[in-house]
């Protein structure tokens, strides 16, 4: 079970790229990672070049032991592009090591406690601007089975907002609540992007519409500052995408400012790393839903966890996505009454066509967050990319 090869690929997403890691073993098993970041892949792919060739020898058995190296051995320890690199390389090696023995990547994490998971849609509001267009949207997809919805309602804003874009933002939820009614969850994103005081007045304005949570209101790396608002306003406060370890994480709460934790295995560090937050959620009865909008492994690596991990209760996906996605990936989910359900192939249960994907090479993506282009977070032609049942 050792590695004989690694190479990386980054294939574009419209709004992002994916840069998609292989990890080859000497019996020619292959293992694939996954790992994005907003308008820095290619320093992503650069350090996982770097690190590709040390990995060479290594066997994927001591994947934990593998990620952890990489780690120490980079001084820094952690941040967005080394551990985004050291995320992809640790879920290839989870993948090749589940797949040479056998099984499906869940049993490597505990086993099964559930056959398929809820899941709430992130994506669906492509081009909506006004209120009639947002609630138009929820219903539709509420319509195909959706039970829970998350969006960003904040436009352009940035650290403050004036009482009249308050009150237009808080517009745009009372249309989807009056439009899907009082039983279909509705979570705000808030995309790290107010000031204390600003993030306080949205969150104390979404009470009255029993959101389930208010998705990270202020910048990262603000453990206090988000602790504030949470003790300040009777909505449940969710972050984490942007934690880079298990550190970043045990600063969230150990500050108490968060009800629902979100890291993202794409951007944390891998599985080795996922295991030890899950471990940290799970013993303080903490909530996990991870970050999930990028591309077919990460989504994958994210079912398996949900597969073996009580914390994780439900889990984020995009209702939408490139056409090509199909193309490139055979990802075995179907999509049935609110919840995904997974293949039960060894591994993360996924192949990628890398002939298909070198079809669509890097391109270049300006951030969408505050330029009034969020709702286009999808092109004209997107579908989806799993079966309806």
């Amino acid at each position: 079970m050792k590695i004989k090869d690694i190479s990386s690929i980054t294939v574009d997403n419209f709004r992002t790229n994916w840069v998609f890691v292989v990890v080859t073993l000497e019996d020619g098993t292959r293992g694939y990672g996954e790992s994005t970041l907003i308008g820095t892949e290619t320093a992503v792919a650069a350090i996982i070049a770097l690190w590709s060739e040390r990995l060479i020898g290594h066997s994927v058995l001591d994947a934990a032991v593998i990620q952890a190296n990489l780690q120490r051995e980079s001084y820094w320890l952690t941040g967005p592009v080394m551990s985004a690199a050291l995320s992809a390389l640790d879920i290839a090696i989870w993948d090749a090591k589940a797949r040479a023995l056998d099984v499906p990547l869940y049993a490597l994490l505990g086993g099964r406690v559930r056959n398929r998971i809820p899941v709430y849609a992130n994506g669906w509001y492509v081009g909506a601007k006004t209120p009639a267009e947002f609630a138009a949207k929820a219903v539709s997809i509420v319509d195909r089975g959706f039970r829970a919805l998350k969006w960003d309602p904040f436009g352009k804003a940035y650290q403050t907002m004036n009482r009249g874009d308050i009150n237009a933002s808080m517009e745009y939820v009372a249309a989807v609540r009056a439009a899907v009614g009082p039983d279909i969850d509705l979570m705000i994103e808030g995309h790290g992007r107010f000031n204390v005081n600003t993030a306080i007045e949205i969150g104390r304005a979404l009470e009255d519409f029993r959101v389930s949570w208010f998705e990270e209101p202020i910048p990262p790396g603000r453990p206090f500052e988000m602790a504030e608002v949470r003790r300040a306003v009777n909505v449940p406060i969710a972050a984490g995408e942007r934690c880079y370890s298990r550190f970043d994480v045990a600063s969230l709460v150990q500050a108490r400012a968060v009800d629902v934790l979100q890291p993202d295995i794409v951007h944390i560090g891998g599985f080795s790393e996922m295991v030890l937050v899950n471990g940290l959620a799970d013993s303080l009865s903490l909530p996990m839903v991870p970050h999930n909008p990028n591309g077919p492994v990460c989504h994958a690596a994210s079912m398996h966890m949900a597969m073996a991990w009580d914390a994780m209760g439900s889990l984020e996906i995009m209702v939408t996505d490139v056409p090509w996605r199909r193309r490139i990936a055979d990802e075995g989910c179907t999509f049935r009454d609110g919840c995904l359900e997974l293949s039960d192939r060894p591994g993360l249960g996924l192949n990628l066509d890398l002939d298909e994907a070198r079809k669509f090479p890097y391109q270049p993506h300006a951030l969408r967050h505050f330029s009034g282009k969020l709702t286009n977070i999808r092109p004209s032609d997107a579908e989806a990319w799993y079966d309806a049942a």
